[in-house]
């Protein structure tokens, strides 16, 4: 086993933003009403909306990554760079990637919110400044349009975690991987190859039908905890069938196939494999959405290469508070002027932050009993948050449970200490 008990490797500016004037999607609001300390959010069922295919001549880049669920619940994704070499429109789009091959049966994670953070890099990376993110909404497609200056710009993606979340009732039976054929030659099985290819699709982040270095480093990372070397890599094109320095499909399927044989038939490597990658014992991708980020750009070809794999935190935490603190209704807490209460909403989600501008921490105590069709993605209805001094948190998001249903939000907000 490698790294955090995972399986050994197999292979040792101000003036940014100028939105777009065409109304490409109807986003609208709910009705609004607060009292005392709470907030009240009514919204219609939802709507279905058209987009207008104005961007097919625009230059395009396609990159796709996933998001993971980790074993505390935290959730891991792909972050990326961007580069725009001129001033352009640009229109980005994040949306669940679907890989069922079923017609009129998608992929059931199609319902997972998806987001994207773009932020604009000055000098360094530690400098990020929040340009925007994905508030328009087309079904499960989630964009942006406007004008971007020159430059490099992260996008980060985001999910609420309010459809990406643990199952409570896990599945017993497991599936089977490999067999052994009368001769006692081993096989993987038509299932597990099946779920190995759609691995592939997804790890296949520039969509080119084959696996570079990089894109296999991060399947390794997710796997293993380690990192393939250049050395290594150069026994894999030795080995296994490659085209252009890249693994092809049928060569990943021959490396899973050699890790059953280096452990003679024994699945237990594939197994961590696969739970790293957010499969179950039945073969069902439960703790993982894959998603794509399409980029169109008028005036110039965007580049987009993945960076990272990291927490959902962090400088996500910093850009989703500071879109809600931009764009989102703030409300001061009766009897404390130094506790703010700030609330984003659209027909899609609600995420509330929480600012404290006092010397002292502050614990909430938040109440959602009221609400009606709703889920958050703490998985709680009542619950507290500690708040530092001087700072701001994410205090919940919350979606409805079945969007064609009205979904009312309540929540109240009372001090703890």
């Amino acid at each position: 086993m490698g790294a955090n008990g995972n399986r050994n490797s197999k292979l040792t500016e101000p003036n940014l933003i100028k939105p777009c004037p065409v109304n490409l999607w109807h986003c609208p609001r709910g009705s609004i009403s607060t009292s005392k300390n709470s907030s009240i959010f009514e919204f219609p069922k939802w709507h279905k909306w058209c987009l207008l295919p104005v961007y097919q001549d625009w230059q395009y880049m396609q990159s796709k990554g996933c998001f993971f669920l980790e074993e505390d619940g935290e959730i891991i994704s792909h972050q990326y760079r961007m580069q725009i070499a001129q001033r352009s429109m640009v229109y980005l789009t994040i949306k669940p990637l679907n890989l069922s091959q079923v017609e009129g049966k998608p992929s059931p994670w199609l319902s997972v919110d998806t987001a994207l953070y773009i932020l604009k890099e000055n000098e360094s990376q530690a400098n990020l400044q929040l340009v925007c993110f994905t508030e328009l909404r087309n079904r499960e497609v989630f964009g942006w349009t406007g004008e971007l200056g020159p430059g490099i710009y992260w996008l980060i993606p985001s999910t609420t975690g309010c459809r990406l979340r643990k199952k409570i009732n896990p599945v017993t039976d497991e599936a089977q991987l490999v067999y052994r054929d009368e001769t006692g030659k081993l096989f993987l099985t038509k299932e597990f190859k099946s779920t190995l290819s759609d691995i592939f699709e997804v790890i296949d982040l520039d969509g080119n039908g084959l696996l570079s270095l990089e894109e296999y480093n991060f399947f390794e990372l997710r796997t293993s905890g380690e990192k393939c070397d250049e050395d290594a890599w150069a026994v894999c094109r030795d080995n296994f069938d490659t085209k252009r320095n890249e693994l092809t499909r049928q060569g990943f399927m021959d490396l899973n196939l050699m890790e059953a044989n280096d452990r003679e038939g024994d699945p237990c490597d594939l197994w961590v494999t696969l739970h790293s990658m957010g499969y179950n014992k039945a073969l069902e991708l439960t703790e993982a959405c894959p998603f794509v980020i399409d980029i169109y750009a008028e005036k110039c070809k965007p580049k987009i290469k993945a960076v990272h794999m990291e927490a959902c935190s962090g400088q996500l935490e910093k850009a989703i508070c500071k879109s809600v603190l931009s764009k989102g209704d703030a409300k001061v807490m009766d009897g404390y002027e130094n506790i703010i209460v700030h609330t984003y909403s659209c027909d899609t989600w609600i995420t509330s932050v929480i600012e404290n501008k006092s010397d002292e921490k502050v614990i909430i105590h938040i109440n959602n009993e009221l609400s009606k069709n709703c889920v958050n993605n703490r998985g709680l209805n009542i619950f507290a948050v500690e708040v530092g001094p001087k700072s701001t948190m994410v205090c919940q998001h919350v979606m409805p449970l079945n969007e064609r249903q009205e979904w009312i939000y309540y929540c109240i907000y009372s001090l703890i200490s």
